[in-house]
């Protein structure tokens, strides 16, 4: 039988599902815009191009984001001012709450107050909405000067859409400003994909939000994800208690794992951390053995500095999911700073194997074969930190190659260290400190004075360098400076024993005069 006349040429669209499904978005989206062109009427390619821009731009925003400049400077949903201890993000549980967890002294925090938790995660290393000394000139400061900015009120979103439009050769897919969404609203799979293109595509959650409403009305509302999409819009806007509603409205409909989640975001940026883990107590009773309930869990016992009833859900975690790095990484960093290297270290070997090779990994790895005994591996795998590293992390890994030369004695090696890592990141107040203390033990007075206060501007959530300032100005005999500094190192750290024995002296000898 001839085939002459019949066209065997794949169906183009069939090509373009068939892409859609390989999660391969870009010629997808090509074949579908050149079928629009020639048909604009096409409600099938129409609808699977708005899929697949939706999902090429689409992350998860279930992860608690960071706060922008206008966040932190423009908030009205501060709940009280002076917060009992373990009810609020700004105020974390005391010493007799957190009994058994390493001290400030042996494990640091972040700028924030909180202890470092072996886990970057978004919103852990700034300081939360209404701290305390968040105004107008610390909230506009990057982490290095002249090469960062800090994150714009939704910059990241704004960005990410603006820039994604730039592909369009004929300009914005939807006009979204001249669409009838009463119209869209009556036909639910078309609405849905437009909702979703509004608020990952185009990030304008007004018109989402003007969308699920009608659409939340046409189906009596009734409809859980039409109200999940209003509460997702609402959070967007900043309005979080509308958004806490929605959420809520939406789960007596249908108990759904995102939700839950959303709604526990909700709480943790109106900084109500124990609604947050009620929420999560519901959802887990709901969803046993889901690991980003456990997550959630174990984060906001991190933020709330009860770091070890935080490590029994990541335990939990690795139960149902093995190969978690977020989980593995924080009971590394939990094990390592109670005294125990050598569990950290196998945790870590633990990510090596799960393909993870970067900077932070071989720089904890040498910190561990180091404190573990294992010497001739320690400068190894330095190496391979350097060789990982960028400007970002560069200044870590020296200051960690000069506690490692401390610790062996070379304080000529230490010294270059640190110098290498302020001349990276010349606000590493860490370094600074250390610097001081190098040059009093050289006589060099003048200059440790110097570095202490740089350390002390650059770093005011740091106890060392005001301790060490105080002590230095006390055996200069300058009594009046030290009491101040060693006031200013209580207030980082209120139970440092050496601080308060200090000032135990001073009061002693201002009671003498």
């Amino acid at each position: 039988m001839s085939l002459g006349n019949v066209d065997t040429s794949l169906n183009p669209f069939f090509k373009a599902l068939s892409l859609f499904r390989q999660r391969r978005w870009d010629p997808c989206i090509d074949i579908l815009t050149d079928l629009l062109e020639k048909n604009p009427r096409d409600q099938a390619c129409w609808f699977l191009k708005c899929r697949a821009l939706t999902c090429k731009q689409w992350m998860d925003d279930v992860e608690i984001d960071e706060e922008g400049i206008a966040d932190i400077l423009m908030d009205e949903n501060a709940v009280a001012q002076a917060p009992r201890p373990g009810t609020s993000l700004n105020r974390p549980l005391t010493k007799q709450d957190a009994a058994g967890a390493p001290s400030q002294v042996v494990r640091p925090v972040s700028a924030s107050g909180r202890p470092l938790t072996g886990f970057a995660r978004p919103g852990t290393n700034r300081p939360t909405t209404s701290s305390q000394g968040r105004d107008i000139t610390t909230a506009m400061q990057g982490n290095r000067p002249g090469t960062s900015r800090p994150l714009t009120s939704m910059g990241r979103l704004v960005r990410l859409g603006t820039a994604s439009m730039q592909h369009q050769d004929g300009g914005e897919f939807v006009r979204l400003e001249t669409l009838d969404l009463v119209k869209y609203a009556q036909r639910p799979a078309i609405a849905k994909a437009l909702c979703d293109y509004m608020l990952y595509y185009a990030r304008n959650p007004r018109k989402a939000l003007e969308l699920a409403s009608e659409a939340t009305r046409v189906v009596d509302f009734k409809d859980w994800w039409w109200k999940a999409r209003l509460g997702k819009a609402y959070y967007q806007l900043g309005l979080l208690r509308d958004s806490e509603k929605q959420f809520k409205s939406s789960m007596k409909d249908e108990e759904m794992i995102a939700t839950h989640l959303e709604l526990c975001k909700v709480y943790l940026r109106l900084d109500q951390p124990n609604s947050a883990l009620d929420q999560y107590g519901r959802a887990g009773e709901k969803f046993p053995g889901d690991t980003h309930i456990l997550v959630g869990l174990a984060r906001t016992y991190d933020m709330l500095n009860a770091l070890l009833r935080g490590v029994q859900f990541y335990k939990r975690v690795l139960q149902y999911d093995t190969v978690n790095a977020e989980a593995i990484a924080c009971l590394a960093s939990h094990h390592f700073y109670t005294d125990q290297p050598e569990l950290a270290l196998r945790f870590y070997r633990r990510l090596l194997q799960n393909g993870v090779s970067n900077a932070e990994l071989w720089n904890n790895m040498g910190l561990c074969c180091f404190y573990s005994g294992q010497y001739d591996l320690t400068l190894s795998c330095f190496e391979r930190a350097l060789m990982l590293a960028d400007d970002n992390n560069m200044a870590d890994v020296w200051y960690n190659i000069g506690q490692v030369a401390i610790g062996v004695g070379d304080l000529g090696l230490a010294f270059q260290a640190f110098k290498i890592a302020v001349s990276v990141d010349p606000n590493h107040a860490e370094s600074y400190s250390n610097l001081g203390v190098l040059e009093l033990r050289k006589g060099n007075v003048e200059q440790a004075q110097a570095h202490f206060h740089t350390a002390m501007r650059l770093g005011p959530h740091l106890f060392e360098p005001a301790f060490n300032g105080g002590l230095l100005a006390f055996k200069l005999g300058e009594f009046q400076e030290s009491f101040e500094l060693a006031n200013k190192a209580l207030g980082a750290y209120p139970d440092h024993i050496e601080s308060k024995e200090l000032i135990k002296q001073l009061k002693a000898h201002f009671s003498s005069l």
